[in-house]
């Protein structure tokens, strides 16, 4: 049977995956002339116009965001064909993403420059509480990316990266204020000057959500400096924390009035970008991870139960960058990393684990409208070994750049755990054995690029099938895990960014998806058949503007929460309505409603979502 893993292993405490209120916060296409189309590093690990990349990628600017009124990445990424998010109840809940139907740790979550999450270290709790920066953007890369990326990027890649500041230095303090008793502040700070440059925001925030036991607080800060030390040289840090407090009461059948869950999750990097030359420029970062999980339950007098997570990284990461030879550019690198993990819950985990990789990619032009790229990556563990993994790409424009026809293909892999491989507790062992779960993939897509910066139109079809699936198998005594699932997904995505006037734009995306246990033969839960967002802005002039979303969601399996068989859970549309009013050079005052129906669903069986919510902020620029 084809299991629903978590990150970080942790499968034997949460069974159950969840799905969430998350509203649509679609990105919205830029009415730009077409030499200034958007660059995009996460495709080829090096900037890259998005016209001339065969692999399916999508950008959302910091800009997008804040217009939008989004400030979490879990909302975020519904703008996304092919990549739901869901969550296990209210805002601040675990959030889990199934990006192209693939297992939820199957997608790897770079953060500034270094992974987030990989087969020991979770990602739900930083993705469902964590606010993004003011000079964040996204990016994602659909299908499997492990020739770039090593282990986790099965089914995509998500970046989140800190843009670098520019500009006068600017500053401003946002208070915001809702439904549910929430509460937020924040401070922002950018700008560039005499060769430094920054980008700082901090927030902090509160929730009661709408049932008891059910607050959510959470702090966090994203930092970004950068110094040039000479006109072929320059360098550069980021720090970005998250300290989050939430209340767990579980499904609607439990109501847990004391279980509770914490993190606390810092990254840093150092990182340089040299060009001795104009043919050649080399990237270094070196970084580091540090989180702690707890979870802990009680019922007074009876009993109390915690478990500890710590995760500890370090990363080294070396590229380089040649342009040399006519028509192509060719990219290799190497990647370090070590890490430990320390659980005293289920397995009682005490282990280190560290990796070596070595990648190269050739980007080949060979004719005008022909851009092609391959690469392969070897990636050596200590613990189960090693991997390797290939991917190529094609695209083809028209002569006046309108269309684009565009193909890829790649493997992925996806490392066991050290609860799959060494974890022991009663009835359970590891198996020591274990080989990475892997994949095969590839899309082939049409890109149609409307004239005089009027937006975009896409469609897409792609394929993947996952074999040496890792399964917990409790038929025997005592019970372990084995790599004998497959899986195969596949289907359709399109997606339209028009700007269809001055100041009005429209984003609509849609996915159908197939989703299937090959192992079983039945259909894996918790992906939507049919799941899609839609979005419209308009700028009404006089320093206003709003906007409306409605995100969707049809044809779902899921798990009773009280009976735990298979059950077909409703479909259900949910909107939203946004506003805001540039009062002055320095005041903003911004509206929103989400849920604007009060629709009463549960996008996880169990799990009721939030309804009708309206929120209001006050931004002051310094």
């Amino acid at each position: 049977m084809y299991t629903l893993k978590l990150p970080g292993g942790i499968a034997a405490r949460r069974l159950s995956l969840a799905s969430a209120i998350l509203m649509a916060g679609p990105v919205l296409s830029q009415s730009v002339p077409d030499d200034l189309q958007a660059l995009v590093v996460v495709a080829t690990r090096t900037p890259a116009d998005i016209r001339t990349l065969g692999t399916a990628v999508d950008l959302m600017t910091a800009e997008d965001l804040s217009r939008r009124q989004v400030d979490t990445l879990a909302a975020a990424l519904w703008a996304f064909p092919g990549v739901p998010s869901f969550a296990n109840g209210a805002a601040g809940s675990d959030v889990s993403v199934f990006t192209r139907g693939s297992n939820s740790g199957q997608t790897l979550f770079l953060v500034d420059g270094i992974r987030l999450n990989d087969a020991n270290t979770d990602y739900a709790v930083f993705l469902g509480g964590a606010r993004l920066g003011a000079s964040d953007t996204i990016e994602v890369a659909r299908g499997p990316q492990s020739t770039l990326y090593g282990s986790g990027a099965v089914g995509g890649v998500v970046s989140i990266q800190a843009q670098r500041g520019s500009g006068e230095p600017t500053a401003s303090v946002s208070l915001g204020a809702g439904s549910f008793g929430s509460a937020s502040a924040s401070v922002d700070a950018l700008g560039a000057r005499g060769g430094w440059a920054w980008s700082l925001s901090a927030d902090a925030s509160r929730t009661e959500n709408d049932r008891p036991n059910n607050a959510f607080e959470s702090e966090g800060v994203v930092l970004r400096v950068d110094r040039d030390l000479s006109p072929s040289a320059s360098a550069g840090a980021t720090l970005r924390g998250f300290e989050g407090r939430f209340g767990d009461p579980g499904d609607v059948y439990t109501n847990d009035a004391y279980a509770h869950e914490s993190e606390s999750n810092w990254l840093g990097t150092v990182f340089a970008d040299l060009r001795p030359n104009a043919d050649l420029e080399a990237h270094v970062i070196a970084g580091g991870q540090a989180r702690r999980y707890v979870s802990f339950d009680e019922v007074p007098g009876v009993f109390s139960e915690s478990t500890v997570i710590q995760n500890r990284r370090g990363v080294l990461d070396l590229q380089a960058t040649y342009r040399g030879v006519p028509g192509q550019r060719m990219t290799a690198g190497a990647s370090a990393e070590a890490e430990t993990t320390q659980d005293d819950g289920y397995g009682g985990i005490d282990r280190r684990q560290t990796y070596l990789a070595a990648f190269a990619e050739d980007e080949w032009h060979p004719a005008e409208q022909v851009y092609l790229t391959g690469g392969v990556r070897y990636d050596d563990f200590d613990t189960f070994g090693s991997a390797v993994t290939g991917r190529a790409t094609a695209a083809w424009l028209t002569r006046d750049r309108s269309l684009k026809v565009r193909a890829s293909y790649g493997t992925g892999f996806n490392s066991p755990s050290f609860l799959e491989l060494y974890g022991a507790a009663t009835g359970y062992v590891g198996n020591p054995g274990l080989r990475p779960e892997s994949s095969r993939g590839g899309d082939a897509g049409v890109d149609l690029y409307l004239p005089e910066g009027a937006g975009s139109l896409s469609a897409t079809v792609f394929r993947t099938d996952t074999r040496n699936l890792i399964v917990y198998d409790f038929s025997s005594y005592p019970g372990t895990t084995a790599n004998v699932g497959r899986a195969r997904m596949g289907g359709v995505e399109l997606e339209a960014k028009l700007a269809l006037s001055r100041g009005t734009q429209f984003h609509a995306s849609y996915t159908y998806l197939s989703a299937d246990d090959l192992t079983d033969g039945t259909r894996l839960l918790r992906r939507p058949r049919n799941s899609g967002s839609a979005d419209l802005w308009q700028d009404l002039g006089g320093g206003w503007s709003a906007g409306a979303g409605i995100q969707v969601v049809a044809g779902r399996l899921d798990v009773d929460a009280l009976t735990f068989s298979t059950v077909s859970d409703p479909d259900y549309a949910v909107a939203r309505v946004f506003a805001e009013w540039r009062a002055g050079r320095r005041l903003t005052l911004k509206a929103r409603v989400e849920n604007l129906f009060n629709k009463r669903y549960q996008p996880v069986n169990g799990y009721p979502a939030l309804g009708m919510g309206a929120f209001g902020e006050v931004d002051w620029r310094l």
